[in-house]
């Protein structure tokens, strides 16, 4: 059996909200949640699995809220982007003790703490084995990061899109708001368009529709999850054609 043919997805990009890396609190940052999901992408990353990932800054500011406050738009988003890095430089920390060589992408120039995103740079690190985070979003504002996540995994020809969420699935309403809400196993790139199913951003299921790039919806609070998705287990909700 050659290295890595047990395997469902081999080159995965993984999205991650900033309140992901919370755990129990109302700002910043969880040391235990981070040394959690560090572990795990380890796990997965010594099957053989490529991964890269996105993360959003949620956590630290949210440049949609500050808009509504009055405060510019392109000035806010650039704020978010900001809080992006704080959060990917806290991720490559954690990997980066769990023995995994890491490296840090931003799509805004920063030089004293990341590399540029440069697309042959990234898949080169993939192909050398790395854990690729990447930073800053698209560098746009009015772009949310998982757009920048759909867009990314495309660039880097990513077999599926990991969505992170702390529910096990897409469900049709909010589940934590209304018992009734049902679970979809599986369900359409339109159809979540249509009935407003809170996945992703509608440019971002776009993005994916038009590329015919699964997403996976799971509750990554869950130990175990990412290595059971790549090794082929039904886990959450899948969105595809």
């Amino acid at each position: 059996m050659e290295p890595g043919s047990h395997l469902r997805y081999r080159r995965v990009l993984l999205k991650l909200s900033g309140e992901a890396l919370m755990g129990d609190r109302e700002f910043g940052l969880s040391r235990e949640t981070l040394a959690g999901l560090s572990e795990e992408v380890a796990q997965t990353h010594e099957l053989g699995v490529q991964i890269a990932l996105v993360v959003g800054g949620g956590n630290f500011f949210r440049g949609a809220a500050a808009t509504v406050e009055g405060m510019d738009r392109v000035t806010a988003d650039q704020m978010g982007m900001l809080a992006t890095m704080i959060n990917a430089l806290a991720l490559q920390d954690a990997l980066e003790k769990q023995g995994v060589d890491t490296r840090v992408l931003s799509a805004l120039d920063m030089r004293q703490v990341a590399e540029s995103f440069i697309r042959r740079r990234a898949l080169r690190h993939l192909e050398k084995g790395r854990v690729v985070i990447l930073a800053a979003g698209t560098g746009n504002p009015y772009f949310t990061t998982d757009t920048a996540a759909a867009l990314r995994a495309m660039e880097v020809k990513a077999e599926v899109l990991l969505k992170a969420t702390k529910v096990d699935g897409v469900y049709t309403a909010d589940p934590v708001k209304d018992p009734s809400a049902e679970r979809l196993d599986r369900v359409g790139y339109l159809e979540v368009l249509e009935r407003g199913l809170k996945v992703m951003d509608a440019t971002a299921i776009s993005l994916c529709m038009d590329n015919r790039l699964p997403i996976i919806v799971f509750n990554v609070r869950q130990p175990g999850n990412i290595r059971r998705i790549v090794l082929g287990e039904d886990v959450g909700s899948v969105v595809s054609e």
